[in-house]
């Protein structure tokens, strides 16, 4: 990881340690930027947020974003609103404050209400949190291949230090297991790619150029040649590799190394700490030159009347994780804050 003495002695650029995160628009800008740059399913970034006074922001779900062939019950859209969930809690923290969550504070009324973030007064932020909030810019999903160094062991113990710090639990998967997972894997993406109306989903989300979201052509990765990870191919089929500037299948690493990340249960809070979890395991991750890429197919394809039932002494799956060293890549774009961003104050941003 980062050393000690790479790590700033202050908060984020243009932060005044103790003023409220949401009192000013340049303080406002900060945090949800900081939100927004969170992984989602997709890149859909179903994700709305509203400022409801200088300390406290409501983060809210974007209905109109919801996958609703491939997530009818919205497991992927709480893991990611999760993610950006983490994030603003981490641009609190760099303001001197204590973000307090409620989540789901009004679900009767407003089910879309995901979560409540009050910000009290607090302490200064720790290195950790310094370090991890550095990491959010240089987060990547990387579906390219991996050169097949094994994670070192306090690579991966941090990492479940990570998940268990926000009440998860990631299992490491290598060798045999790893591949009976990606078997499954395979099976679930060739079963959803046999449904029309699961490409027409994924033919929306899937962008030939860089745009506001979706997943761009440049993020795609190349098409595994035999053997490799059962990469999602954003409907391409065999014509994903020239996307690669290629055409030709790619080899990947030989053995990938993959992470299980579970929670206790299986509802709309665990989907949010799932997320949260999620993504400190992924900045954790950065902050040690580690990447990685998401398998979700398994899960999009678990019947709705039985994602309620326990599956294990761990608990629930709630993402797969394929985990190693890759090359950089480009970072996908994000809506600008001003259309996530509710209210006045959106129209300032």
């Amino acid at each position: 990881m980062t050393g000690p003495g790479t790590i700033p002695e202050t908060g984020a650029p243009g932060t005044r340690p103790g003023e409220n995160p949401f009192a000013t628009q340049a303080g406002l800008h900060r945090a949800i930027a900081a939100a927004v740059a969170a992984p989602s399913v997709h890149n859909t970034q179903p994700w709305r947020f509203h400022r409801v006074d200088d300390a406290t922001m409501d983060l809210y779900a974007d209905l109109d974003r919801l996958l609703a062939v491939t997530d009818p019950l919205g497991r992927g859209l709480g893991v990611s609103c999760g993610a950006a969930l983490f994030n603003l809690r981490l641009a609190v923290r760099m303001t001197g404050h204590d973000p307090r969550v409620l989540p789901l504070p009004d679900p009767g009324d407003r089910p879309d209400l995901l979560a409540t973030v009050h910000a009290t007064p607090g302490g200064p932020p720790s290195p950790d949190e310094r370090l991890l909030h550095d990491m959010i810019p240089h987060r990547r999903t990387n579906r390219f291949p991996f050169d097949g160094r094994p994670l070192p062991r306090d690579v991966l113990a941090a990492l479940v230090a990570a998940a268990h710090g926000e009440g998860a639990t990631l299992v490491p998967v290598a060798g045999r297991a790893a591949r009976r997972v990606l078997d499954m894997v395979a099976t679930a993406d060739a079963t959803l790619a046999a449904d029309a109306a699961y490409r027409a989903e994924l033919a929306h989300w899937t962008r030939a150029e860089t745009g506001a979201d979706g997943v761009p052509g440049h993020a795609f990765g190349p098409r595994p040649g035999l053997g490799g990870p059962p990469m999602r191919d954003f409907g391409l089929g065999g014509t994903r590799g020239a996307y690669d500037g290629g055409g030709q299948p790619t080899d990947f690493e030989p053995d990938p190394q993959l992470a299980a990340l579970f929670t206790a249960g299986d509802g709309p809070r665990d989907w949010l700490r799932a997320g949260q979890a999620l993504q400190r395991v992924l900045l954790t991750a950065t902050a040690y030159g580690v990447a990685a890429s998401l398998f979700s197919q398994p899960l999009d394809l678990r019947p709705p009347q039985h994602r309620g039932d326990r599956v294990g002494p761990l608990g629930h799956v709630q993402m797969l994780i394929r985990l190693g060293y890759g090359s950089p890549v480009r970072r996908v774009a994000r809506r600008p804050v001003c259309e996530v961003l509710d209210g006045r104050e959106a129209r300032r941003a």
